[in-house]
């Protein structure tokens, strides 16, 4: 019932809603599009249909270069892992150009095939919080979909109204959107709205719209405490998603596992890998 926004950082009341003419801050979002061009993604799709893809849960199919991992007895092991894919190498190095991404060291790649004649999607889910780190990376190739976010908290969110410019009302959107990029939370109070209202989280749903060939990255708000899933039908054709995760504070420098975290990111790293 509201979709967010990669201008403003706004979640907007979408119309017909009870929810229309209201927005909340929305952070925790990066999205940027056209990532990669029409050439890269057809020769980066082509690479992968090189390999075999398995199948998967909900008629989805995937090809996984990372670590072993249980993750019920959070034990982890190398495997018959030897490194991300080498056309990866591009992707990861472009991944540069965005502050939001600084740092960034992926350690995993997943890549998931959708069919709408499988009924692909995937539930509403967090990802795991023990190996992989704050970071999610995501680039969607060859047709647009919607991630959609919720959120199963006991607390509320508080709205605000959006007044339309055309009726000659002011409108507290610039003030939404200052105090959303300056605060990078939804907990910032924005005084300049008037009238909040407040509603249960458990009623409201974000669509965050991938365009083709766009990066997507959740953090903060985005990656803990909402859940995002992609529902069957926002698969109107063939898709293929690339995600990376980095690790975990556990697995980084001062880690607890920090000598095991340098051993899987120099092999994720060479760049040598094949679907395990």
């Amino acid at each position: 019932n509201f979709t967010y926004c990669p201008a403003t950082g706004l979640a907007v009341g979408k119309e017909p809603s009870e929810f229309a003419g209201w927005a909340f801050p929305f952070p925790g979002v990066f999205l940027t599009e056209e990532f990669v061009s029409e050439d890269e993604e057809l020769e980066i799709v082509g690479l992968m249909d090189r390999d075999a893809w398995k199948p998967s849960q909900s008629g989805r199919k995937k090809q996984d270069y990372g670590p072993k991992v249980n993750f019920k007895k959070q034990r982890l092991k190398a495997g018959s892992f030897i490194g991300l894919p080498s056309f990866s190498k591009k992707i990861v190095a472009q991944m540069k150009d965005y502050s939001v991404l600084d740092g960034f060291l992926p350690v995993e790649q997943c890549n998931l095939d959708y069919m709408p004649e499988r009924g692909s999607a995937i539930d509403p889910h967090f990802d795991d919080w023990w190996l992989w780190g704050e970071r999610l990376v995501s680039l969607n190739l060859l047709s647009k979909t919607v991630l959609s976010m919720s959120c199963d908290s006991e607390d509320s969110i508080q709205l605000y109204p959006v007044f339309s410019k055309e009726k000659g009302e002011s409108s507290p959107l610039g003030c939404l959107t200052q105090t959303s990029a300056r605060e990078n939370s939804s907990k910032g109070r924005i005084s300049c709205a008037p009238s909040p209202r407040l509603v249960p989280s458990k009623e409201v749903t974000v669509a965050i719209h991938l365009p083709r060939r766009s990066l997507v990255v959740l953090y903060g708000d985005a990656r803990y405490r909402w859940k995002h899933a992609i529902y069957r039908k926002h698969i109107e054709r063939r898709r293929v998603c690339v995600t990376f995760r980095e690790l975990s504070a556990e697995f980084s420098a001062g880690g607890r596992h920090e000598e095991l975290g340098k051993e899987l990111l120099g092999i994720a790293l060479s760049f040598q890998g094949r679907p395990v």
